[in-house]
């Protein structure tokens, strides 16, 4: 049986002494019934699938909208210029989100972490970061580990989809799983990455999602990048000694507590939010009649 807290996950680390990426690991293993070696393989193999992905991005390729498509090269051509209000590391962030959002839109290689929604956060919190720092494969590997592990427990607690509990369900999960998955990579304990996750959440609570047109492009892509920063500035903060005095679990507990209350208009229907804004129907209009 998987994981169902992160409490769960950390008696297994001081019960087994082993840190927190393995024991999600040793579960893969269980539950799959693969060997070690296997499972490993299958996560390098997602990670460099993350790398690929942005090394594919084109610039000039447009969604069949029209909508998205260049966000990530604007971007980045902005970053190279070294004048960006948040630095340059944070603007290389912004770009991978974009990049992976612009990517799924344009119906490249689709990606999920957790969802295809929130396609760009992790990768967009993990690569800038392993480019800058040279930080080993190895370790980006374990972190993606860490973030399977946070997005597992909040699939049996809670949602990862837009449709049952509002872009929390799948901007805020991705957010919260970076955000672990980059305190690993710093060296954190469990306790710091589940204050991570914890705050990220938090920030995140509440979210709805209400794609234009009920396409993942509006406002989605752009979503991807506050996901991104977020998740930064959580696992900062807890880098910090700053904790979350609501334990992650609970937090949890409270973001399906929300996604249940929260209107279908605002579950990914496409009838509420900035999808009902006169632009928006507009868009769906176009849409409908080009169809």
């Amino acid at each position: 049986m998987s994981y169902r807290s992160i409490e769960e996950i950390k008696a297994r680390c001081e019960k087994d002494g082993i840190p927190f990426w393995k024991a999600v690991q040793v579960e893969d293993c269980t539950e799959r019934d693969v060997p070690e070696e296997a499972s490993w393989n299958e996560m390098t193999r997602m990670w460099r699938i993350m790398l690929e992905n942005v090394e594919a991005y084109e610039p000039d390729r447009i969604s069949r909208s029209g909508l998205v498509g260049r966000e990530g090269g604007l971007m980045e051509e902005y970053q190279k210029k070294g004048d960006t209000i948040c630095g340059d590391f944070m603007a290389k962030v912004m770009t991978v989100a974009l990049k992976m959002g612009c990517n799924n839109a344009c119906m490249k290689r689709i990606l999920a972490a957790p969802t295809a929604g929130a396609c760009g956060v992790l990768p967009a919190v993990l690569i800038p970061y392993f480019m800058e720092h040279e930080v080993p494969e190895e370790t980006m590997v374990e972190a993606m580990y860490v973030a399977a592990g946070v997005g597992q427990v909040i699939a049996n607690r809670a949602f990862l989809a837009g449709a049952s509990g509002g872009c929390q369900a799948e901007i805020g999960s991705g957010s919260a799983m970076a955000a672990a998955a980059i305190c690993h990579v710093c060296g954190a304990d469990v306790d710091t990455m589940g204050h991570a996750a914890a705050m990220a959440l938090k920030n995140l609570m509440g979210l709805v999602c209400d794609p234009v047109a009920g396409l993942v492009e509006v406002p989605c892509v752009k979503r991807n990048v506050g996901g991104a920063v977020n998740a930064l500035a959580a696992a900062d903060m807890a880098l910090a000694g700053i904790v979350s005095q609501i334990p992650v679990d609970q937090v949890i507990d409270a973001m399906r507590e929300v996604g249940d209350k929260m209107d279908v208009t605002l579950r990914e229907t496409g009838a509420g939010g900035v999808a009902a804004s006169l632009k928006g129907m507009e868009v769906a209009e176009r849409m409908i009649q080009t169809d």
